[in-house]
């Protein structure tokens, strides 16, 4: 086989890189360098450049699992490079292992027998899952790994030979069997949150369905007799919460296909619509204090029966996550160009691990504040998800900040002129 030059041709012997999504292309790290410095020979395993060249590696992988948002936007280091190091030294390993040819093509097609949840990779599948990264996202880290991994090395090979291309392969063998592990995991999970929201589904449905099916036989044994207020209460809740439920699937399942939630902007007075919201979430939670720092008069272009399911959902998510020792706050503030709008609480703090999928759809948030009577009937887990889409066709952005200090406060920003106040020349 002919010996290919590539060392000094590929610009990498002198630098190190690191891809930016944004612009398409490879920019200069030179301080890297200290790393991997001086020349590898031919003979320089790739097992033994990576265990030697392992940091370098990592900062390019953190580095491009922060490009994943909105998962990675608020991740830190040691959750983005989450079980890289045991990743690759496990396929370094592998790599210096004896292995048959049988083995070999298994591990290519990702079918490595024994198949073990428990190794390094099947565990980042699982928490890149939890985190809210889709399954795109992982391959494309899996793939990115590869890209940066063979880059490094081949900058610093001064011959392509046989040993060389070998070494690629079992490389690649690994990369393949590491990928299949994490989707493996990663899908097994996906398999039981969705039977886990089934199930919810399904007993949540039940309780207002059985409280409506007494409402009617009550009615049913009161024949002629005018039928009790309080009867028809009860059934007119049963009906609201049967019906909110369902709302919130069908709008999941619009954001699911592609069609997202449809918001239809118009002028209108935001404080008016915060006001009306916030009266019908004190009369739901009549032993709760709320407070409301509402402005006159500001208008701007939204859609209002949606802002109207974004006012509702936070405000109800705050009294039943709240501490019921301290009121719940709405305040709305007219900054010009944007209308801010902050739902506050107190109480404890929605954990870290929770504060990166809030707003990812069938998520729930256990909380101990609130009375058994005031926490939520229906709890699908689909709310703040709703509520984030309903934000972003509006053109605007969603955030939460929370801690014990502070409390918890979901902030929204929405441009005064809706959605096209945020394009370019807009």
């Amino acid at each position: 086989m002919a010996c290919v030059p590539v060392g000094g041709a590929s610009g990498y012997a002198s630098s190190s890189t690191l891809f930016s999504p944004a612009s398409g292309q490879w920019l200069l790290w030179p301080y890297l360098l200290l790393s991997y410095t001086g020349a590898y020979s031919a003979s320089m395993r790739l097992s033994q450049f990576i265990k030697d060249n392992i940091e370098p590696i990592l900062v390019e992988w953190e580095s491009f699992a922060r490009t994943m948002i909105p998962p990675a936007e608020t991740m830190s280091v040691v959750e983005l490079r989450d079980h890289a190091h045991e990743i690759l030294l496990a396929i370094a390993g592998e790599m210096e292992s004896a292995q048959s040819e049988r083995q070999r093509e298994a591990k290519s097609k990702g079918l490595a027998l024994p198949f073990l949840k428990e190794t390094f990779a099947a565990e980042h599948g699982g928490l890149r899952q939890r985190v809210g990264f889709d399954l795109s996202q992982l391959g494309a880290e899996y793939r990115a790994l590869r890209a940066t991994v063979l880059r490094l090395w081949m900058g610093h090979v001064g011959t392509v030979d046989a040993a060389v291309l070998e070494e690629v392969m079992r490389f690649n063998e690994g990369i393949d069997q590491g990928l299949a592990e994490a989707m493996a995991t990663y899908s097994e999970h996906v398999a039981n949150s969705r039977d886990t929201f089934l199930a919810v589904l399904g007993h949540d449905l039940r309780n207002p369905l059985s409280a409506l099916s007494s409402c009617i036989h009550l009615l049913e044994l009161a024949g002629e007799a005018r039928p009790k207020e309080r009867t028809l209460q009860i059934a007119r809740r049963s009906i609201a919460s049967i019906n909110d439920m369902v709302t919130d699937l069908l709008e999941y399942t619009r954001t699911r296909l592609g069609r997202g939630i449809e918001v239809v902007p118009q002028e209108g007075d935001l404080s008016a619509l915060c006001q009306e919201a916030f009266d019908e979430v004190c009369a739901a939670y009549p032993k709760r204090e709320l407070v409301a720092e509402l402005p006159a008069d500001v208008v701007l272009m939204f859609d209002a029966p949606r802002m109207r399911q974004v006012l509702t959902n936070l405000l109800s998510n705050a009294v039943q996550h709240g501490d019921p020792a301290h009121p719940v706050a709405l305040v709305i503030r007219d900054e010009g160009a944007h209308a801010t709008l902050i739902v506050k609480n107190q109480g404890r703090p929605i954990p870290p691990d929770s504060m990166q999928v809030i707003f990812n759809p069938l998520v729930q948030v256990a909380t101990r504040e609130s009375a058994p009577h005031e926490r939520p009937a229906t709890s699908l887990g689909l709310g703040l998800y709703i509520a984030r889409e309903i934000v972003t066709g509006h053109g605007g952005t969603i955030t939460v900040t929370s801690s014990a200090a502070e409390g918890t406060a979901f902030t929204v920003h929405l441009p005064r002129g809706g959605k096209q106040a945020t394009q370019p020349g807009g």
